[in-house]
C-alpha cells in the first residue's frame, strides 16, 4: 500500500510516512494509490463483529505492513475502550427509513474522537520506532482541536499547537481546548476566521525550512489516517442495516469535507452506498458546487453551527483529484485558479459524475433551529446539536428523491451539550454536560491571542516547541 499526492509532484510514501507527513510537500493531500476492496462475502462476514474488531479488519489493509496487525490491534481496542457507549457509534431509528448515527460518545463529545483517539496512539507507536519527536500544528473550527488535544496531551514525543478563530467557537468547544494545561499543549486564539487558521497551517507546512526544523505533522483531516479511521463507521452502520444485501445512503453535515469523503472511500472499498447527501449551513459553498459545478468563495457568516463556518473545504481536493482522473498537474492548475481568483468550475461531464453519488442542500438558521425542535418532539425527546440538525434537515430535503426502501443515515457529529445556548433557544431545554465534564466552566484556561500573521505564529511555535529547545541545546 502506497500513497500519492493529489498534486502529483511529491514522493510516493508508505503509511507511516504519510501519518507523520500530513500535507504533501507539493501542497497536495495524500490518497491511496489504489483502494483496498472487500467482496460482498467479506462484508457479510463483518456482521456481529465488535466495533474494534471491525475497525481492525477495515483499516489493516491501509497499513501496508508498516504497522503490523499485532501492533495495531491493541491500539484500536485501547482507543475505543474509553467511549461511553459499547457500540461506539450507535444507531437510533427515527422512522421506517431514517436513522441517526451518534458519533459523539468519545471523550470530547464529537465525531473527531473516533479518529483522533486512534491517531494519538499511532503517533506514539511510529515515533517510538523511529526515535523521533514531532510538532503538530492544526486548525480547528471547534471540535478537531479538543479531540486532537485530548489524543495528544502528555505524550512525550509530541508538542501540539492548535489555532482556533477567536470568539467563533462555542464556549464549551473553547474550554475543552483551553482547560487542558499539559505542558505539551498550546492553544492559539487567532484574530481571524477558521479559513485564516487553516491558511496559516498550510503556510507553515509549505515553508519547508520551518517544516523540517520543527518536524511538523498534522492531525487535521488533511492527515490520511483521519480519513482511514472515519471510513470504519460507515461500514459499521451499513452492515447493521443489511449491507451488502441492500444499499445504504448517508446524510453528512459538512464543512471541511473530510467526513463525507470517508464515506466516498468506504464506497470505493466495496460498500454499497447509494447516495451521499451533503448538508451545509449558510456557508453553502459545497451545496452551490453540487448545484452548479462552480466553486466560488464568499465571506464566512457566523452561525449556530460554527464547526461548519468554512469557505475553503480542504478535503474536497481529494474528490476533485478523481474528477480530474487523478491528473495531478491539471488539479494543481485548478487549485491555482481557485487560490488566485476565489473560483473555479468543473466541466458538465465532471459535475455529472459527482452528482451520480453526491447532492448538497443549504440549511439556514431557522431550519436548523426548527429541526432541533421538531426532532425532540417527534423522536421521543431526542436532543440533537445544530450540526446534526443541518445533516438531518438535508436528509429530509433529499428523501423525496430517494428509494424509501434504502435506509438513510444522518450523522450526529456532536453532543447537544457542546452547543447548549443554541439547543436551549430551539427546544426550551438546556442539555447538561456529562458528569465527567460538569466542572468545565470552573476550570482554569490557558490560551494566547495572536494576530493573523504567519511570522507571529511561527515565532510562538519556535519559542514553545521542545524540539526547537532540544536542537538549540544540542548546538550549544
Amino acid at each position: 500500500m502506497r500513497y500519492i499526492s493529489t498534486r502529483g509532484a511529491a514522493p510516493t510514501l508508505a503509511f507511516d510516512e504519510v501519518l507523520l507527513a500530513g500535507l504533501a510537500r507539493d501542497g497536495g493531500l495524500y490518497v491511496p494509490e489504489t483502494w483496498p476492496t472487500f467482496t460482498h462475502d467479506e462484508i457479510r462476514a463483518m456482521r456481529g463483529l465488535s466495533y474494534a474488531d471491525l475497525a481492525i479488519k477495515v483499516m489493516t489493509p491501509f497499513l501496508g505492513g508498516r504497522v503490523t496487525e499485532a501492533e495495531f490491534a491493541p491500539l484500536v481496542r485501547d482507543a475505543y475502550a474509553g467511549f461511553d457507549h459499547a457500540a461506539v457509534t450507535p444507531l437510533v431509528q427515527l422512522d421506517q427509513s431514517t436513522w441517526v448515527m451518534e458519533l459523539f460518545h468519545g471523550p470530547t463529545l464529537a465525531f473527531k474522537d473516533v479518529a483522533l483517539q486512534l491517531l494519538g496512539r499511532l503517533f506514539d507507536t511510529v515515533l517510538a520506532k523511529r526515535n523521533e519527536r514531532v510538532t503538530i500544528v492544526g486548525a480547528t473550527s471547534g471540535d478537531t482541536g479538543s479531540a486532537a488535544i485530548e489524543a495528544c496531551r502528555d505524550r512525550e514525543a509530541i508538542d501540539i499547537f492548535i489555532l482556533h478563530p477567536k470568539g467563533r467557537t462555542s464556549e464549551v468547544q473553547r474550554r475543552q481546548m483551553t482547560t487542558v494545561l499539559s505542558s505539551n499543549v498550546h492553544n492559539i486564539a487567532l484574530e481571524g476566521s477558521f479559513d485564516d487558521c487553516q491558511d496559516l497551517v498550510k503556510a507553515m507546512f509549505n515553508d519547508t525550512a520551518f517544516r523540517d526544523e520543527q518536524n511538523l505533522s498534522a492531525v487535521n483531516s488533511i492527515n490520511w489516517a483521519r480519513i482511514m479511521a472515519q471510513i470504519v463507521y460507515y461500514f459499521a452502520a451499513a452492515v447493521q442495516l443489511g449491507s451488502p444485501n441492500r444499499p445504504v445512503s448517508f446524510a453528512v453535515p459538512t464543512g471541511n469535507f473530510g467526513n463525507v469523503y470517508a464515506a466516498y472511500g468506504a464506497r470505493a472499498m466495496g460498500l454499497p452506498i447509494e447516495r451521499l447527501v451533503v448538508g451545509t449551513n449558510s456557508n453553502d459553498i459545497l451545496a452551490r458546487f453540487f448545484a452548479t459545478g462552480t466553486m466560488t468563495t464568499a465571506g464566512v457568516t457566523p452561525t449556530i453551527s460554527p464547526s461548519m463556518d468554512i469557505q475553503i473545504s480542504s478535503n474536497f481536493e481529494r474528490l476533485l483529484f478523481d474528477l480530474y482522473d487523478r491528473d495531478g498537474k491539471a488539479l494543481t492548475e485548478c487549485m491555482g485558479r481557485f487560490r488566485a481568483g476565489g473560483s473555479f468550475a468543473v466541466t458538465p461531464e465532471q459535475l455529472g459524475r459527482a452528482r451520480l453519488l453526491f447532492n448538497g442542500h443549504k440549511v439556514d438558521e431557522d431550519l436548523t433551529s426548527a429541526t432541533m425542535a421538531s426532532t425532540r418532539l417527534s423522536a421521543g425527546g431526542l436532543m440533537i446539536d445544530p450540526h446534526t440538525a443541518v445533516g438531518l434537515a438535508a436528509a429530509r430535503a433529499e428523501q423525496p428523491h430517494l428509494d424509501p426502501s434504502v435506509p438513510l443515515v444522518a450523522l450526529a457529529c456532536a453532543h447537544p451539550a457542546k452547543f447548549p445556548d443554541a439547543v436551549e433557544r430551539a427546544t426550551g431545554v438546556r442539555p447538561p454536560l456529562p458528569p465527567r465534564l460538569a466542572d468545565l466552566y470552573e476550570r482554569e484556561e490557558r490560551v494566547i491571542v495572536l494576530p493573523n500573521d504567519l511570522k507571529a505564529v511561527q515565532d510562538f511555535v519556535r519559542s514553545r516547541a521542545r524540539r526547537t529547545a532540544s536542537a538549540a541545546l544540542g548546538a550549544a
